[in-house]
């Protein structure tokens, strides 16, 4: 069973700076995504950015420049450097892994989420 453990949630103020992890626990055998999604209060979940297992990265245009994803695979970890966050950052972040093999099932791509964790960025 792989699970995504979140850590790094909390307060910012505008301006400020924010470092999410997300560790990948289970034996895997390859994860080739890695990657961040955030939902505001009344909205629907949207994708902040993933990186995959050869280093390619993808960020919602918006975020570009401010967020910054990295990833460690022989960890199966993943951080998002959030810098000048605003209000409207605010949001729970999900961690999520993408075509995953685990030995159980090696035919299997699998997909896995975190348990969310709340950003809030206010003065």
């Amino acid at each position: 069973q792989v699970q995504l453990v979140e850590s790094g949630g909390g307060l910012v103020q505008p301006g400020g700076s924010l470092r999410l992890s997300c560790l990948a626990s289970g034996t895997v055998f390859s994860i080739y995504t890695m990657g961040w999604y955030r939902q505001a209060p009344g909205k629907q979940r949207e994708l902040v950015a993933f990186v995959t297992s050869g280093g390619i990265t993808n960020y919602t245009d918006s975020l570009k420049g401010r967020f910054t994803i990295s990833r460690d695979n022989v960890k199966n970890a993943v951080e998002l450097q959030m810098n000048d966050p605003k209000p409207e950052d605010t949001a729970v972040y999900y961690c999520n892994a993408g075509g995953v093999v685990v030995p159980s099932a090696p035919r299997l791509f699998q997909t896995y989420w975190g348990q969310g964790t709340q950003v809030t960025v206010s003065s």
